[in-house]
């Protein structure tokens, strides 16, 4: 089984980029975060040759949450139970007995802010959903725009980028209370090292091609999958496209 997640920063901006990626790499699950396209306009249409069923969640301009399968999807949930009708930045379901949570977490926009507080409160409503619907001995994937540096070695300038918004010992200090559901981050259990990232700032000046990132994007499996995870792996490909997303794809595979 082949999951990928991927932050297109506009669904319909990078449809091109998303179905050629499909068409290349045949992942039996992509989810997608920041679509930033309400449900009405969802570009099914243009998505209905891909051979993917389709869920999702959305709002007009901001956010947005999706899922595409091959296998069929059940199971659907949007939002958490307290308030289904939060920001569109979280949905969840079942596909080939797998429990799937996609996830956009706030960026946060200033650590001063009112924002930065929703954020942390958001992981924690986060960490409550957990706790009331899963269990980690089940085979859950919980993926998605974490918004989030862990390590040092998770951002480009660690000594300039300490003390941000999505870089900062209390930011670390709740995502781990939630990762300790039971979760194993796959993409550090396959590669320990460092100047590996999901993300490139558009405003910095060739921060791509100078790999200027941050890992804010993760893929994390309960251990009755992390053991059978085989690869985890980030394809920068996409990112060097024309009018690339921000962001970029990451994948597991796991042994079935």
């Amino acid at each position: 089984m082949k999951i990928a997640t991927f932050n297109a920063n506009s669904l319909r901006t990078r449809l091109n980029i998303i179905t050629e990626w499909l068409r290349e790499n045949a992942p039996d699950v992509l989810c997608i975060q920041e679509t930033k396209v309400q449900d009405k306009d969802f570009p099914l249409p243009q998505l209905a040759d891909t051979g993917y069923n389709v869920v999702y969640k959305g709002q007009k301009s901001y956010n947005g949450v999706a899922i595409m399968s091959r296998l069929p999807i059940e199971n659907i949930h949007t939002g958490f139970e307290e308030e289904p009708q939060d920001q569109a930045r979280l949905i969840t379901a079942d596909i080939a007995g797998v429990s799937i949570i996609n996830t956009y977490i706030p960026q946060g926009r200033d650590i001063e802010s009112d924002m930065y507080q929703y954020k942390l409160q958001w992981l924690e409503r986060l960490r409550i959903y957990f706790k009331k619907r899963f269990k980690p001995t089940e085979p859950v994937i919980w993926l998605g725009d974490f918004n989030v540096a862990l390590e040092d070695k998770d951002v480009y300038s660690p000594e300039t980028l300490r003390g941000s918004v999505c870089f900062n010992a209390q930011l670390t200090e709740h995502f781990k209370k939630v990762a300790e559901f039971g979760f194993t981050d796959l993409f550090r259990l396959h590669c320990p090292d460092g100047d590996n990232y999901t993300f490139w700032d558009y405003r910095v000046p060739n921060g791509f091609k100078r790999n200027m990132g941050w890992r804010l994007d993760y893929i994390m499996a309960t251990q009755p999958l992390a053991k059978k995870c085989t690869k985890c792996c980030i394809d920068k490909a996409p990112r060097a496209k024309q009018k690339p997303s921000d962001h970029t794809f990451l994948v597991a595979e796991f042994k079935t």
